[in-house]
C-alpha cells in the first residue's frame, strides 16, 4: 500500500492520543485522572441542548448550504459586533465543523509550497502539521515564560523572508493560557502591515478570561488591519458544546468565497442540528459561559499553587483557556528502575504508569521542558491527581 507524501508529512494529534489512552485505561478499570482532554467537563448548557431537541422534534435534519445557515451566520454577524466591535457580512461569514476545520480550509485554500508561515511556540499541536499538509513550512518561533510564552514584533521580523505569508496568533493560548494586551497587539498588527504579513487569530477561548484580563481581538484594531486578519472562533469550548463540532471563519470575502467552495467538496454543511443549537449558544449563552469561568478560575488558582509548591516545578499562571504549562526539566536526568527521564514524553509515560495521571508532553506543542495540565476536571479530581504528582515525583532519584 503506497500513501501519500502528504499523509505521511503529518503526525497523529498527541493530545488525542493521550487522551485516548487515558479513556482506554479507564475502560479497562484502571483509576486513571486525566488532565490531558481540552475539552471542559461541564455539560452543555440545557438552553442550548434544548434548542438542539426542538431542531430535531422540528425535523430541521436535512442538508444547508454548504458554509453555514443565514441565521447562523446572522448570529454569528451580531456576536461579532456586540462581543468585539467588528462588523462583517454573511458573505465574510464561513460555518465548519470545529475550529480546527476551520483552520484547515483556511490552510489548503491560501498555502502551499514555498510559502512560510510564522508559529510562535508553545503552539497549539495541530498547526504545524495542518500547514506542512498543505504543502507549506511552518517556521516555529521559541517564546519564553519569562515573558508569558508571547512573540514579539522583533521576532517576528527578524523570522521574515521573502516567502512568509502569515503568523499565527492564539489569544488566549493553548497549551498556556497566555494572552495578548490590546497594546502588545497593536505592535504585532503594526509589523505584519509592514510585511504584508496576513494574521490569523484563533480566538476560540476568547470568553475565558481570569482576573479582570480584558480580551481583544486583533480584528478590531481598524478596517486596515481587518482587512488583513482572518479570525477563527467556535462553540466548542466556551459553551461546551466540544461534540457539537460547530467553528467559523470570519474574513474577507474572497477567503470565504474559497473555503466553502472546498468545503462543498469535503463535508459539505456542518451538522443542521448543531448549527440551530449554536444560534441559542451565541445568543442566549452567556450566563452559562460566566458560570463555568468563575468554577475555572477557582481551579486554575487550585492547580497553579499546589504545582509551585513542588520543589523545582515552575508555573506561569494563565490568564485565560483552561490550561496550565508548567515545567517539569528539573526532574529531567533523573531515573526510575534505570530508566532515565530525558525529556516531557518521557516524564509523562512514567507520570501516566506510575501515578496513573495523564498529562500532554510538552514537547507536542513545541515545548519539551512542559508538560500540558488542563483544568476541565473537578476541583477533588484536581487535589488527587496533584497529589498523585507528587508522590510519584519522590519515586524518581
Amino acid at each position: 500500500m503506497k500513501f501519500s507524501k502528504r499523509i505521511q508529512s503529518i503526525r497523529p494529534s498527541m493530545t488525542l492520543a493521550v487522551d485516548a489512552k487515558a479513556r482506554e485505561l479507564k475502560a479497562n478499570g484502571v483509576d486513571v485522572i486525566g488532565f490531558g482532554a481540552g475539552e471542559p467537563d461541564f455539560n452543555t448548557p440545557d438552553i442550548i441542548k434544548r434548542a438542539g431537541v426542538e431542531a430535531i422534534e422540528q425535523n430541521e435534519t436535512h442538508y444547508t448550504p454548504a458554509g453555514g445557515t443565514v441565521a447562523l451566520k446572522q448570529a454569528i454577524i451580531d456576536k461579532l459586533k456586540r462581543d468585539n466591535d467588528l462588523d462583517y457580512e454573511k458573505n465574510q461569514i464561513l460555518v465548519s465543523c470545529g475550529a480546527k476545520h476551520s483552520f484547515f480550509n483556511l490552510a489548503q485554500v491560501l498555502w502551499e509550497e514555498g510559502d512560510e508561515i510564522i508559529v510562535p511556540a508553545p503552539y497549539w499541536v495541530s498547526y504545524p502539521d495542518i500547514i506542512r499538509y498543505a504543502g507549506a513550512l511552518p517556521v516555529i518561533i521559541d517564546t519564553l515564560g519569562e515573558n508569558q510564552f508571547k512573540i514579539t514584533p522583533d521576532q517576528i521580523q527578524s523570522a521574515v523572508t521573502p516567502n512568509t505569508r502569515a503568523i499565527i496568533l492564539n489569544s488566549p493560548s493553548n497549551p498556556t493560557g497566555s494572552a495578548y494586551t490590546k497594546k502588545e497587539l497593536e505592535a504585532i498588527a503594526e509589523c505584519a502591515l509592514r510585511n504584508g504579513l496576513l494574521v490569523v487569530s484563533d480566538e476560540i477561548y476568547e470568553k475565558i478570561v481570569f482576573d479582570g484580563f480584558e480580551q481583544s481581538s486583533i480584528c478590531s484594531l481598524g478596517k486596515e488591519v481587518q482587512d488583513n486578519c482572518v479570525l477563527i472562533n467556535g462553540v466548542s469550548k466556551s459553551y461546551a458544546m466540544t461534540g457539537w463540532r460547530i467553528g467559523y471563519l470570519a474574513a474577507n470575502a474572497e477567503i470565504i468565497k474559497q473555503t466553502v467552495k472546498l468545503q462543498g467538496q469535503s463535508t459539505s454543511n456542518p451538522t443542521s442540528v448543531s448549527q440551530v443549537a449554536s444560534i441559542a449558544a451565541l445568543n442566549k449563552g452567556e450566563a452559562d459561559v460566566q458560570r463555568m469561568v468563575i468554577e475555572f478560575q477557582k481551579r486554575r488558582n487550585t492547580l497553579v499553587d499546589s504545582l509551585l509548591s513542588i520543589p523545582g516545578v515552575e508555573c506561569y499562571k494563565p490568564v485565560g483557556s483552561f490550561y496550565t504549562f508548567p515545567d517539569f526539566s528539573a526532574f529531567y536526568g533523573k531515573t526510575f528502575k534505570g530508566k532515565k527521564m530525558e525529556g516531557s514524553i518521557q516524564l509523562a509515560e512514567f507520570l501516566l504508569a506510575e501515578g496513573k495521571v495523564a498529562m500532554v508532553p510538552g514537547i507536542a506543542f513545541g515545548a519539551d521542558k512542559n508538560l500540558r495540565m488542563a483544568f476541565a476536571s473537578s476541583m477533588d479530581t484536581i487535589k488527587q491527581g496533584v497529589d498523585r504528582i507528587i508522590k510519584t515525583l519522590a519515586l524518581l532519584e
